[in-house]
């Protein structure tokens, strides 16, 4: 088993629960444009979501049929080809913690804060005990220079993966969790809603948007 097979079987109960939030709280109908910023076409089930979902990625996706409602576009979301208020919804899973800096990730929420009139954003929250890359509990709270000889041995991730230093350094400048604090100075006109674990952990944070920016 490798690591993609383990977030293979983990990832959809999560996904299946926010895809079910999503769409209790933002309400999109048939009508409804969304743009999914670091996506797959596949997380859109169309008789669960029958909107019409545009994926943008950096990673060239091959082996995709469009659809009527379903598009893919290669792009960065750092710096997104459409105009303001282009999309009704702007969505984004698990992507902006991937940005490396805090630079990057103020481009990406005033992208995507920009093109959606509705918005929903969500990231792993940085003091989970459990590192969600990694599935190692506690390591990500150490400075990167005492993470790093530890990564290939004490993670999960480590173990599968067997990367080489290389490989770690450049995880090490990818993965950049943020806080509840940061993600409010990211979204300030954005509720931010947390994601629960057995009821009193904080898995993630959810920038939700209900109504288009005035």
């Amino acid at each position: 088993m490798n690591i993609h097979e383990i977030y293979g079987r983990i990832s959809p109960w999560f996904r299946r629960r926010r895809l079910a939030r999503f769409q209790a709280i933002l309400q999109p109908t048939e009508q409804t444009r969304i743009l999914d910023v670091g996506g797959l076409p596949a997380c859109w089930p169309e008789p669960e979501c029958p909107a019409h979902v545009t994926c943008i990625n950096l990673d060239r996706v091959t082996g995709f049929v469009e659809t009527p409602r379903r598009r893919m576009l290669h792009g960065d979301g750092c710096a997104l080809a459409f105009g303001d208020r282009t999309f009704d919804i702007a969505f984004s899973n698990s992507v902006i913690e991937h940005l490396g800096t805090w630079e990057n990730q103020q481009k990406f929420a005033a992208e995507v804060r920009r093109v959606g009139g509705q918005l929903w954003v969500q990231t792993p929250a940085r003091w989970f005990f459990i590192e969600p890359h990694l599935i190692a509990p506690f390591i990500h709270y150490l400075p990167k220079s005492c993470q790093r000889p530890l990564l290939r041995w004490f993670t999960v991730w480590g173990w599968l993966t067997k990367p080489t230093p290389a490989q770690v350094d450049a995880f090490l400048a990818e993965v950049r969790l943020l806080t509840f604090t940061e993600m409010q100075r990211l979204f300030p006109d954005c509720r931010i809603e947390r994601e629960r674990f057995l009821f009193c952990f904080t898995k993630s944070y959810i920038a939700v948007r209900a109504t288009g920016p005035s």
